[in-house]
């Protein structure tokens, strides 16, 4: 008797096993919305002057710088890379920006220059990161230290303000009847340019494919290299234009315009769900990670939290959602495996 050999079946995974309603609402970027939306109303019946148009102005006021850079470093962080020199290139770019100005060139030409120093610093770290091979986290801690240097260098303790004040009021002014400011219309612009590319288009694709693996990325055709330094051009590029609008927005150009605000824009992603391993996330969460921090952080300022106590509550917060997702992770990783289909035993 010849003894005949079946052939297994090929595993199925059941990828898709749950309706779209569940996989809409069990996604990372929703569930912190829902956590926002909550944010927001326990604000408002919670915490007085909460509710008022002026509140709602300022907190998207104080959170514009954050919500502009926070594009292209999400695209650098899906890579599996970092920038934390954001901060310090805004500061060069307004003290730049501000000594133009001050020496009579016009406001658009001052803004120009300023902004082409960001991307020649962002060219900078891309080239470190992509011809060198140095790890991006030590390029950009080294250049935030040395640009931050550079931006106090060039204007010491001195303060500039002499800005056109129409600009920042024209800046400040809101939307109509909305209590949204018109700096706010630069952020969407900035944010559908990035989520498109990120979303919506093959160069997108190879951004997460580089995060997952550069190795088989760049096998399957991504060029890695070029992607990386073009996303790094792109981060110096925007961090410069907020510190042209950051000066214009308090028509103050001084060394220390930005400082810290890199920590921010990195809290923010990471809490709206980007795996700081890169290869995971949207920037619709990365976002609604920013609105978030900035609610709450208005939110107890009104009720008198010190800002040493925020702190304390929105590192703690970063923290949460870093094991959060390393758990998740790990989880959604055995759920894969157990969704194999055993191969049915035979006749």
């Amino acid at each position: 008797m010849t003894a005949v050999a079946e052939r297994a079946p090929a595993p199925a995974y059941l990828r898709h096993d749950k309706p779209l309603w569940r996989r809409v609402l069990l996604r990372t970027d929703t569930a912190l919305l829902v956590v926002l939306i909550a944010v927001i109303l326990w604000a408002t019946v919670s915490v007085p002057f909460f509710a008022q148009p002026f509140t709602y102005s300022t907190v998207l006021l104080a959170m514009a710088p954050i919500l502009l850079m926070v594009p292209p470093v999400t695209l650098i962080v899906v890579t599996g890379e970092i920038d934390l020199s954001v901060g310090s290139v805004l500061g060069v770019s307004s003290a730049i920006f501000g000594l133009l100005v001050q020496h009579g060139l016009p406001l658009a030409l001052a803004a120009i220059v300023s902004v082409l120093a960001g991307s020649l610093i962002g060219a900078l770290n891309g080239l470190l990161v992509t011809v060198l091979g140095v790890p991006s986290l030590a390029v950009t801690i080294g250049t935030l230290a040395l640009f931050r240097g550079v931006a106090v260098g060039l204007l010491g303790t001195t303060a500039i303000t002499s800005f056109p004040g129409d600009a920042a009021t024209w800046l400040r002014a809101n939307i109509g009847n909305l209590a949204v400011p018109r700096i706010i219309l630069v952020v969407v612009v900035v944010a559908v340019l990035f989520g498109v590319v990120l979303h919506a288009t093959t160069a997108g694709r190879g951004i997460f494919a580089i995060g997952l693996s550069s190795e088989t990325a760049l096998f399957s055709g991504v060029a890695v290299n070029r992607t990386k330094l073009l996303l790094f051009v792109a981060s110096g590029t925007v961090a410069a234009l907020t510190g042209v609008l950051f000066t214009l927005l308090y028509s103050n150009a001084i060394g220390t315009n930005g400082i810290g605000l890199e920590l921010q824009v990195v809290t923010a992603i990471v809490l709206g769900g980007v795996s700081i391993w890169g290869g995971r996330g949207t920037l619709f969460g990365a976002i609604v990670g920013a609105l978030l921090i900035g609610v709450l952080s208005k939110a107890l300022q009104l009720l008198n939290v010190g800002s040493d106590v925020i702190g304390v509550i929105t590192g703690g917060a970063l923290i949460l959602s870093v094991v959060v997702a390393s758990v998740a992770g790990f989880v959604s990783r055995r759920r894969r495996t157990a969704a194999v289909v055993q191969p049915s035993g035979g006749p």
